[in-house]
């Protein structure tokens, strides 16, 4: 071989090297997940709003309990503001933030990331009316699904629900008291007055959740055919790991190791985290308190914590003695029916952190069928991503607006009807069904950014607007990604969005 094809080929190979380490635009994929935020938004839109097929709503939220509740996050396709996947997507974003805050801000990021934490604790600061009162929903799952209707023309019944001492939740006010915590955890190198604030809440609504005990949607019932709660116990450990960390104090550690057992903390082997299900975020929490050995007297305790945690890692992994998470034939975790891509992205986010917490304790995971190097623990949710961005049997981006193919009729109203600034006459509920939610063509505001509901069981995916199940995007299915996306851009070699 000449010289002349010697260096043909290592260019060649070079440039097929930076093929495989760039395959996807993490970056890219960052910035439409905001988004998608973007378009989730209820209330009275910034100037800076990107989403412009988008406009204000629900600006008489709770008025007719006297209460401000303007502000918020829309669910998913609907317009319900339900408090417990809306407080966990907050915790989400605000973990994410925490952890790759380098990450973020080399890719130009954090603004947006803060803004889209602050657009969800502003509406928990509102909805805390007293330390025992958590507004805690506006609108109802029955009367909002019944019209097919933009955001912007609004005819439901936008009833607001609350918990207090009578009426408790302790797993949404425990919820919401960890979203508080972990935003003031990311927001106090920023703005430490606000920080400070956060935390004066969290702490309250701890309180609440834990002195009241009960499960939130007995108090809020229109809540249960949507957002079941399986428990509250988590979400309490969930809440005080949280304000141990962001406050040191030493009362929140005892508190959930005093209440391991009982709570389920050490008990609990879990292949599953979700809006519902917070155990392994629990215990990947505490994971890391016992690898930076700051455990102390509690070491033992917290060393169930981790074991529990590892059941998890390896779970996904595949290493698990059998007992692990089901795949599809294409590689995807496959957990529920209904939304499964919201546990993965849930999932892969978990998983990044875990990695990075076993790397810096130059520590290995250890499964039933084998130890695990933490690179490969990172791998596995990279493996996750990709799917969702395209690598799987359809060669279909599930990220809407991302790669050359995405689902485009989806089920979301906000994108399904032309927007109010194309058609300014009203689109009244039933209108809606009939011209816009039946009609075959293509939506027409792409929603950038939106994590659709995903694929079956065997990668099978079915484009259309009345499969939600797979065509619905959530606010619980984004916010792990903006982690996610972040940890993996900073590896991919890609430079900048």
């Amino acid at each position: 071989m000449n010289n002349f094809n010697i260096v043909a080929c290592l260019i060649l190979l070079g440039f097929q090297a930076a093929i495989v380490l760039a395959e996807f635009n993490y970056g890219e994929a960052l910035d439409k997940t905001f988004m998608f935020l973007e378009a989730q938004r209820s209330g009275k839109l910034p100037f800076d709003q990107r989403v412009k097929w988008r406009g204000d709503s629900g600006l008489k939220d709770g008025a007719l309990q006297g209460v401000d509740l303007v502000g918020g996050y829309y669910d998913a396709g609907d317009h319900v503001k339900f408090g417990l996947p809306m407080a966990f997507s907050v915790t989400m974003l605000a973990w994410g933030t925490i952890e790759y805050r380098k990450e973020i801000t080399n890719l130009n990021q954090m603004g947006h990331t803060l803004w889209a934490i602050r657009w969800g604790t502003d509406y928990f600061i509102k909805a805390h009316t007293q330390p025992n009162v958590l507004w805690g929903q506006v609108g109802d799952g029955d009367s909002d699904h019944y019209c097919w209707e933009r955001a912007e023309d609004m005819t439901t019944p936008r009833t607001a629900y609350k918990l207090d001492e009578a009426h408790p939740g302790s797993d949404l006010a425990g919820e919401t008291a960890a979203a508080l915590a972990a935003a003031a955890i990311a927001f106090k190198p920023y703005n430490s007055s606000y920080s400070e604030l956060l935390l004066v809440h969290a702490k309250q609504l701890f309180s609440f959740a834990d002195k009241f005990r009960g499960l939130y949607d007995d108090s809020i019932q229109c809540a249960k055919q949507f957002y079941t709660s399986s428990g509250y116990s988590d979400e309490l450990l969930w809440a005080a790991t949280w304000l141990f960390r962001a406050t040191g104090d030493e009362h929140y550690l005892k508190y959930v190791v005093d209440n391991a057992v009982y709570m389920g903390g050490t008990g609990w082997a879990v292949k599953e985290f979700s809006w519902d299900n917070k155990y392994a975020g629990v215990q990947i929490l505490l994971s890391k308190v016992l690898m930076e050995q700051k455990g102390g007297t509690y070491t033992s305790t917290l060393k169930q914590y981790q074991a529990k945690a590892d059941y998890f890692a390896c779970a996904c992994l595949q290493k698990n003695d059998g007992y692990n998470v089901h795949l599809t034939p294409g590689g995807l975790m496959y957990v529920h029916e209904w939304n499964n891509l919201q546990y993965a992205s849930a999932a892969s986010f978990l998983l990044a952190v875990y990695s990075d917490y076993l790397s810096a304790a130059n520590a290995k995971l250890t499964c039933p069928d084998g130890q695990i190097q933490p690179h490969e623990v990172l791998n596995f949710a990279k493996s996750q991503a990709d799917y969702i961005l395209g690598k799987n049997p359809k060669s279909m981006s599930y990220l809407v607006g991302y790669g050359p193919k995405y689902p485009t009729h989806v089920h979301h109203r906000g994108a399904s009807i032309a927007s109010i600034s194309v058609l300014p006459s009203m689109v009244s509920c039933v209108q809606g069904f009939e011209a816009w939610y039946r009609r075959p063509e293509t939506d027409p505001n792409v929603i950038y950014g939106a994590l659709v509901g995903g694929p079956d069981q065997n990668d099978g995916f079915n484009d259309d607007r009345s499969s939600y199940e797979q065509t619905e995007p959530t606010l619980s299915g984004s916010a792990p990604l903006v982690g996610l996306f972040s940890k993996l851009e900073s590896l991919s070699g890609n430079k900048g969005k």
